[in-house]
Formats: C-alpha cells, sequence, structure tokens
C-alpha cells in the first residue's frame, strides 16, 4: 500500500513563546505529527517562526548595541537561526515520539531559501511587525536607513517588514529527493529565508514570507495527497467570532473564493491558511486539504472534526 504524501503546516500553537515552551510545545506537536505517521502518511513538515524570528532579532540587535563591534544580523540571517533552531526541537522531539512507539525513521531538517520578487507591491506597503521596542530616536534612525517602522501608542516604535509572495523553493530537489525516500523532511520553516536572484547570486531580503503561503507552494511543487495545515482552532468558520459564527465541515474551491471576497476570513489568520489551499488546489486538482488544531488531529482524520477543502 502506498502511503499518502502529506505536507503539514505548523502554526504558532505548535511551538510556544519562550525557548522553555517550545521544549515542552514540540512534544505535544510531536505526538500529533506520530499519529499521522501511524496513519500512513509520508510526512513534509514547515512551520511558523514569527516569535522566534522576532526574538532573534532582538538579541542580535541588543548585542550590537552593548559590543558596537558586532554588525547587525540582517533580516534573511535571523530567519536561517530561527529554521535550525526551531528544526532541531520538532526533529529531536519527533524522532523520540517516534522511537517510543517502536517506529525507527530519519528526520531531518534543510535549511530552505524561497525567491521573491524584489518588485513585489509588499516591499512598498510592508506589514509585520518585528523585533524590539525603539526610541523615537532609534525609530528615526532606522528610517534614516530605508527602513519602516511603526508606532504602538504608549509602548514605542518597532520596525516593520515586508511579505513578498514566495516564487520558487530553491532547494525543492533536496527535499524532494529526501521525501521519495521515505524521510521526514522539516523544510521551509518561518516561510523559507527570502531572497532575490541577482545575476545567479542569492541575496537576502529584508522581508519575511507568510508560512502558509509557502505551505501551499511546497504542497503543489511536491504534488502531495494532501495538505495538513493545523492551526489553533478545530475547524474554518464562516464569520468566525460573531453571533452567527458557523463551522465549515467541507469547502470547494469556488465556495473558499466567494467566503474571502464576502470578508469571512481575518488577514493574518485564517485568510493565508484558505489562500493556501487555494494555491494547492488549483495547482493539483485532486489533492485535499484539512485544516484543524493539533489536539483534533485524530478526530480529523475519522472525519470527525477539522474542515475539508477540495477542488
Amino acid at each position: 500500500m502506498n502511503k499518502k504524501k502529506a505536507v503539514v503546516s505548523l502554526g504558532h500553537e505548535a511551538l510556544g513563546y519562550t525557548i522553555l515552551e517550545q521544549r515542552d510545545a514540540v512534544k505535544k506537536t510531536a505526538r500529533a505529527l506520530a499519529d499521522l505517521v501511524e496513519a500512513d502518511y509520508q510526512l513534509t513538515i514547515t512551520h511558523s517562526n514569527g516569535r522566534q524570528v522576532s526574538m532573534i532579532h532582538k538579541a542580535m540587535t541588543e548585542l550590537r548595541r552593548v559590543y558596537t563591534d558586532y554588525t547587525p544580523a540582517p533580516m534573511c540571517v535571523c530567519s536561517a537561526m530561527s529554521q535550525g533552531y526551531v528544526g532541531y526541537d520538532i526533529q529531536n522531539a519527533l524522532r523520540a515520539e517516534l522511537v517510543g512507539r517502536g517506529i525507527v525513521k530519519t528526520v531531518s531538517t534543510i535549511l530552505t531559501q524561497v525567491t521573491v520578487d524584489p518588485y513585489d507591491d509588499a516591499f512598498y506597503t510592508p506589514t509585520k511587525v518585528i523585533g524590539r521596542y525603539m526610541s523615537a530616536e532609534d525609530a528615526d534612525a532606522e528610517i534614516k536607513k530605508g527602513n519602516f517602522v511603526k508606532e504602538e501608542p504608549g509602548k514605542g516604535f518597532r520596525r516593520v517588514v515586508a511579505a513578498p509572495s514566495p516564487i520558487d523553493i530553491v532547494e525543492i530537489d533536496a527535499i524532494r529527493t529526501l521525501a521519495d525516500a521515505g524521510q521526514i523532511v522539516i523544510a521551509c520553516g518561518g516561510g523559507g529565508i527570502p531572497v532575490i536572484e541577482q545575476n545567479h547570486v542569492l541575496k537576502g531580503a529584508s522581508a519575511v514570507i507568510e508560512k502558509d503561503a509557502v505551505a501551499g507552494r511546497l504542497a503543489a511543487s511536491l504534488h502531495v495527497d494532501e495538505l495538513i495545515i493545523l492551526t489553533g482552532v478545530p475547524c474554518v468558520y464562516g464569520n468566525f467570532g460573531k453571533p452567527d459564527q458557523e463551522a465549515l465541515p467541507s469547502l470547494t474551491v469556488s465556495q473558499a473564493k466567494a467566503l474571502c471576497e464576502e470578508g469571512h476570513f481575518e488577514a493574518g489568520t485564517m485568510l493565508p491558511k484558505i489562500e493556501a489551499a487555494i494555491t494547492y488546489l488549483e495547482e493539483n486538482p485532486h489533492g485535499k486539504v484539512l485544516i484543524t488544531s493539533l489536539g483534533d488531529v485524530k478526530e480529523a482524520l475519522k472525519g470527525r472534526s477539522g474542515t475539508v477543502i477540495t477542488a
């Protein structure tokens, strides 16, 4: 029997806020992932990194403030650091969980770069807030460097970076090779390291990529059977948080598009997940998308929870 190939996208809930929280959170995450392995899925895993890359950016900035001989770390370097650190915790927690269940499988993390368009409109209207709070003086210094900042009343200023759309996954052949060999692969962490190709040279971009957008691109590129998005709610809701909130157990692409146009899904939360599902299914119409929470994976596989989206 052929295994079902799936890309699994992990949200913030899978990782926690701090180093210690992450260490504990990934143990719970590993149990949900191991349930999928036991259900005969061949997994390629991607994950968020918003809190982790922000923490690293703060640390590197403060290091530069205290030790002026150090060079500030650009966003692309912070993204690379977060990929390694999060991947390390996930792969070790998952390996331990699988071994505890009598399953021996290699789990590997691939440092992954994703190309973006230097003329993407997102570079002109950055939206992703990152890093420490700054004084007005520090914010002016950032502006003079060509960076964007945003004021949060009563708290200070913070750096704002672009979130361009992903174009190509640079290491896709390596990811595919390992997945085809039956290994569990962790890739495109935090949306991937955003890079711009200039004269055949990859240069890091001062940006972050929406991890759900990359999950859709990764699933489409690998032609997997399913895209599984694990988030903080058991299913997709219409009019989420409103008195007429409604659970949506199933959707087609056309229905999902109509709900997006009607404003049912919030930008930055459910909307990018629905958009990722559409991206994947338009390129792989025989596939399936499942959106559910970590704790509901087993029930969702039985059709008792979650939202299934099909072409």
